[in-house]
């Protein structure tokens, strides 16, 4: 029985040897700014969906307050790749030796950037900040690079102030530590529509923006060297999740629980506020005009030469 006992447990190990085993999902670490954002919400939805996974990729996502933390986080190597990172964080990053490249923008034209002041603020518009204090999040994001254009623009010599995201920026506001504040859609449209704030401004009324890349997916060089195969899927996993939530209603629902928005904002979002080719990953538009703003607002002292602007811009990626 012995000798019997024993080619049954081999003849077991042999069969089990043959057995399919599960295969392990590759890891992408994500730093992404403002977390709640419908441009910025696309990992997480997807990666809810089932859609990165079916792609063999397992996200691991972080949120920051803007392009300040999330351009550290990826030139340290502590994540893989961020999400909306100012284009003039990125330029001037690069400029100065950072070790940084970007493969997709994620957000081309500004209509989702707001400004706003409380109900009973005297101010109207942007031409009335002379003096007053306007909020952005961090140096060199897309609502700094706003701000500091809304200051060229109407020619008023406003203070920017760098307030974080905007749940704190909103607190700031109506306490009266600052004179106007700044949101990203969805945030800010419930309390506007609430009368408890007025948007008096959007970053898309200024004309250079409305056709301008201003937010990227960048990587860390060695990052791109070492997991380009990855980040290839990821950014395929990208494009069919963005399909998805212009397409499919119940993508409206995943978003309205994970931002803890009404699914009646949620839909103005996406139907109104913000269209799919604003979010397209292999348009850069505008180049020019932002490294000339760049200058102007001594992010960069000369525009990139051609051969710089390819080995940064690497989009599309290919």
């Amino acid at each position: 029985m012995r000798p019997f006992k024993l080619r049954i447990l081999a003849a077991s190990a042999a069969c089990l040897s043959f057995a399919p085993q599960a295969v392990a999902a590759d890891a992408l670490k994500l730093a992404v700014g403002q977390r709640g954002s419908w441009e910025t919400a696309i990992s997480e939805l997807g990666q809810t969906a089932g859609i990165f996974k079916r792609h063999g990729l397992e996200l691991q996502i972080v949120y920051t307050q803007g392009t300040g933390e999330t351009l550290q986080a990826v030139v340290s190597g502590s994540v893989d790749v961020g999400i909306a990172v100012g284009m003039f964080g990125v330029m001037g990053a690069y400029a100065k030796g950072a070790p940084i490249r970007a493969i997709g923008s994620t957000m081309t034209g500004a209509n989702d950037l707001l400004w706003y002041v409380r109900a009973d603020s005297p101010i109207k518009s942007m031409k009335d900040t002379a003096g007053k204090t306007v909020a952005y999040s961090t140096t060199g994001s897309s609502s700094h690079q706003s701000v500091l254009a809304f200051r060229d623009y109407y020619g008023v010599d406003l203070k920017p102030v760098a307030t974080g995201g905007p749940p704190g920026t909103l607190t700031q506001l109506l306490s009266g530590q600052i004179d106007v504040g700044w949101a990203v859609v969805p945030f800010a449209v419930e309390a506007a529509d609430e009368g408890k704030i007025r948007i008096i401004a959007k970053a898309g009324d200024l004309p250079a923006f409305q056709n301008q890349t201003i937010r990227l997916i960048a990587v860390n060089a060695e990052t791109l060297n070492a997991k380009r195969t990855i980040l290839t899927q990821y950014l395929q996993a990208y494009r069919e999740t963005l399909d998805w939530m212009y397409s499919d209603p119940s993508a409206l629902d995943v978003y309205a629980d994970f931002a803890h928005l009404p699914k009646t904002v949620a839909k103005r979002v996406r139907d109104d506020l913000i269209s799919k080719s604003d979010l397209n990953i292999d348009r850069l538009g505008g180049l020019d005009a932002s490294m000339a703003e760049a200058v102007t607002f001594k992010f960069l002292s000369s525009p990139l030469a051609k051969e710089q602007a390819n080995e940064l811009l690497q989009i599309p990626f290919q």
